[in-house]
C-alpha cells in the first residue's frame, strides 16, 4: 500500500520554529520505518495496509501532542491485490 499524508494543524509551530508541529508529525513517521519520502506538500509512505494505517494514525496525533489545538490530515491511498499493488517506483520511475 502507498498513501500521501498531509497535515494542517493549527497552529503550525511556535513563533521561534513555525512548522514545529508539522515537522512532529514527520519525526513520527521516520521513527516507524516505513519507506516514506517527504516533499514540499506531503510525505508519501509505502508499507504494508497495518503499517500504514498506524503510521498515519501516529503522524497526525503527533502534531496534537506537541501542541497544535486541532490538526486536518489530508491522506490519498493506493492499493491494489494483483501483482503485489502500486509502489512508489511503480509510479514514477518513468519520470526520475
Amino acid at each position: 500500500m502507498i498513501a500521501e499524508l498531509q497535515v494542517l494543524p493549527r497552529p503550525s509551530g511556535t513563533d521561534d520554529d513555525p512548522h514545529a508541529f508539522v515537522e512532529a508529525a514527520i519525526a513520527a513517521i521516520g521513527a516507524s520505518g516505513v519507506h516514506h519520502e517527504v516533499s514540499a506538500l506531503g510525505t508519501t509512505l509505502e508499507g504494508t495496509p497495518d503499517e500504514i494505517w498506524t503510521v498515519l494514525r501516529a503522524a497526525h496525533e503527533a502534531t496534537l501532542a506537541v501542541g497544535a489545538t486541532f490538526t486536518i490530515s489530508v491522506i490519498k491511498l493506493a492499493e491494489g491485490v494483483d501483482d503485489g499493488g502500486p509502489t512508489v517506483d511503480r509510479l514514477t520511475r518513468k519520470l526520475r
